[in-house]
């Protein structure tokens, strides 16, 4: 029986990309402003499209952006090469600066929730609920990611969040683009099916 290699191609593309972040980065590590500035050139509209896309408000997307952009500036030398590229280590730091601000608002909106004592209309009622469903569907979303693949999260963050096409997303990870979509396919199944799967298990959905 014929067998066949299912092991990606190298990239020179994405090779040669990665070896001129790291530059980019190592003189970001060595107080070079012009790298820092073609860096943030280069990943920050990617980056504020993760951010956006978790929070759902500019002014705090844009806020994270800058916090995250001068925690490179200040630490650079920390960055790794052997654990990931210098585009998966940007929107991880992007992606966890935006959960803690989720998580900083919803416990200021449940504090405030408290201090306004009880409710006094119908409406102020949904209001709540609403918001109380929301915040749960958005852990569940952040928990159902968190259990995919690491290969299935990495193309679905960089495409759904960080709003990248899927050829742009081959190209940064250099996986063809065949696998890419599969990935991406696999991975939404398996997202759709922990989501249906929680909100059963609290109740939010009837029939079979």
């Amino acid at each position: 029986m014929i067998t066949t290699s299912m092991r990606a191609e190298p990239n020179p593309v994405s090779d040669l990309q990665d070896r001129r972040d790291r530059d980019l980065v190592a003189g970001v590590a060595e107080g070079d402003r012009s790298a820092f500035s073609e860096l943030y050139r280069r990943y920050s509209p990617a980056a504020l499209g993760l951010a956006l896309r978790i929070l759902g408000e500019q002014a705090m997307a844009e806020e994270v952006l800058q916090e995250v952009f001068l925690s490179v500036w200040r630490r650079a030398s920390g960055f790794d090469p052997a654990r990931g590229s210098v585009r998966s280590w940007l929107f991880a730091q992007i992606h966890h600066r935006a959960v803690d601000v989720v998580r900083r608002e919803e416990a200021e909106r449940r504090r405030h929730s408290v201090n306004l004592g009880p409710v006094g209309t119908e409406q102020a009622v949904e209001d709540v609920i609403e918001e109380s469903w929301l915040a749960a569907r958005r852990r569940q979303i952040r928990a159902a990611l968190g259990a995919l693949p690491d290969e299935q999260r990495q193309v679905i963050e960089m495409a759904y969040f960080g709003g990248l096409t899927q050829s742009q997303v081959a190209a940064a990870t250099g996986a063809p683009l065949g696998t890419v979509k599969s990935r991406t396919l696999a991975g939404m199944r398996r997202l759709r099916q922990a989501l249906v799967a929680s909100a059963r298990e609290d109740g939010w959905t009837t029939g079979g």
